[in-house]
């Protein structure tokens, strides 16, 4: 029998609407679910049960006095130690953070309660979410599912972790180089990168840049799609959340219910690499695999890429200019509590001259318009969502893939990254598992904007893709607690 925890987002609220599940009884049976098994994986490191009761009796008491419910209205969800959530410790996954208690929520978290959702805690995250493996010297590392002893990526490994579990339906997280997508094609749930502006953030530091956004994760395309309608906002104190005056530009109704497409109406275009990503062989034979169903069922298919030339630059620099930025004063006043890719990032941004940076950005540029002319050609680029398949966590980062070596701790990203730089909204769909039993995700990449575009494509290959893997929850139950494996917290 199906318990209340693990049913999706969609038809939790149906049910809540219809009067036929309590808030209560969901909540209940998440905040269960976390006890049964978050020692296994430690996906949810602060936690607000409490308030997170009293919320869902309020609930409860609005349905059944008739009340107007807003679009997640008792629905249970955690949120990335990332973003700030009044009364509840965010970390940052920092030690300089560790007591940090923030007194407001921040805008995304306030329109997620605004809209009736429950905060049951906070998702593990890499410290300043730096790196795609969760983990930190606060709360330490987050296991995979599947394999607690493997990476969950990140850096909202915590949030994949959680719903992969069934400790909640919905999720919050972040991404940069690909921290939305990362996690879920680790943990076989789905993650979704907007445009940047879609879901406008006040706190980014460098305003006009497009690297970060926030976005929603969920167990399906639907329920994301619903997580996605609270979280749009015209917010002008984000200057890439472009406002048109006396007009709404971002609404709710855009993105629930989806519209129905054609799939064989669809220009697709398929690259295992985008040209440059070191993707490794066991990663090319699944796409290989899990893709030749779908060219028979869109209307063209191409093996083809945009020309990403200056792509790894192009990002280093940016992201090392964002760390700079927000980190600097901290791995110079406090270096023995920051992190080893936190330092790194910084100490090679400090090293650019005006001219790297300068010829950093023209090549972003170009690459954003080379991205834009072929979307005149292709709807839609289908790749792996990940270079590798799951490692154990102990490895900070993948120092080479398939014998070749790396160049920085986050070139393993590259197939996320490439999509970040044109940015341009992507989803990592679930596609079943690859040859050594692990999730496999696609990413789903649409041009610029077409956002609502993207999720209802990606809701027609969920329809026909493998059916996303299920952790197994008896397994985790009885497993020993990840706390007490060899290098569980810092970085050691």
């Amino acid at each position: 029998m199906t318990e209340p925890c693990d049913l999706g987002a969609t038809e939790a609220r149906r049910l809540i609407g219809a009067r036929q599940l309590s808030p209560v009884e969901l909540v209940e049976s998440c905040i269960a679910r976390i006890e049964a098994v978050d020692h296994a994986v430690n996906a949810v490191v602060a936690r607000d049960f409490d308030r997170a009761r009293a919320t869902a009796r309020a609930a409860e008491a609005a349905v059944k006095r008739g009340d107007a419910l807003g679009a997640l209205h008792g629905l249970p969800v955690v949120i990335k130690d990332l973003e700030e959530t009044a009364g509840l410790r965010t970390t940052f996954g920092s030690p300089l953070f560790a007591d940090n208690v923030p007194a407001a929520d921040e805008r995304t978290v306030a329109s997620l309660r605004a809209a009736g959702a429950i905060i049951l805690g906070k998702s593990n995250t890499p410290e300043f979410g730096a790196g795609a493996n969760t983990r930190n010297a606060v709360y330490g590392a987050t296991g995979n599912p599947f394999d607690p002893r493997l990476s969950c990526a990140g850096s909202s490994g915590g949030s994949a972790v959680a719903l992969a579990t069934g400790m909640v339906p919905l999720a919050s997280g972040t991404d940069m180089g690909g921290s939305l997508r990362n996690p879920a094609a680790f943990c076989g749930i789905v993650g979704f990168r907007p445009t940047a502006g879609l879901v406008p953030s006040e706190r980014r530091g460098l305003g006009w840049s497009p690297l970060s956004t926030g976005g929603p994760m969920a167990r399906s395309v639907a329920d994301l799609a619903l997580m996605l309608s609270a979280m749009v906002a015209d917010d002008a104190r984000d200057p890439l959340a472009t406002t048109v005056h006396g007009k709404q530009v971002r609404r709710a109704k855009d993105f629930t219910p989806l519209p129905p497409v054609d799939l064989s109406r669809l220009r697709v275009a398929f690259t295992p690499d985008f040209g440059f990503a070191p993707t490794e062989r066991l990663i090319r034979e699944t796409f290989a695999a899990r893709t030749a169903p779908l060219r028979g069922l869109v209307g063209r298919a191409a093996d083809t890429t945009p020309d990403c030339t200056g792509a790894d630059e192009a990002f280093g620099v940016a992201r090392g200019v964002a760390f700079l930025a927000a980190h600097e004063e901290k791995s110079r006043l406090h270096p023995d509590q920051v992190g080893p890719n936190v330092r790194a990032n910084v100490e090679e941004a400090l090293a650019y001259s005006a001219l790297d940076v300068a010829r950093a950005e023209v090549a972003h540029t170009a690459l954003y318009r080379r991205w834009v002319e072929f979307f005149t050609d292709f709807d839609l680029i289908i790749s792996p969502a990940m270079t590798i398949t799951p490692r154990p966590w102990r490895e900070l980062y993948p120092t080479q893939i398939d014998g070749v070596p790396t160049k920085t701790y986050f070139h393993w990203l590259a197939l996320p990254y490439a999509v970040t730089l044109a940015g341009t909204p992507a989803v990592c769909l679930p596609a079943g598992v690859d040859s050594v039993g692990m999730p496999f995700g696609l990413q789903i990449v649409g041009p610029r904007g077409g956002d609502a575009f993207v999720l209802a494509a990606a809701a027609a290959l969920e329809a026909v893709l493998p059916a996303r893997p299920v952790p197994d929850i008896a397994k985790l139950r009885a497993a020993p607690p990840i706390s007490a494996m060899e290098g569980f917290l810092g970085f050691a």
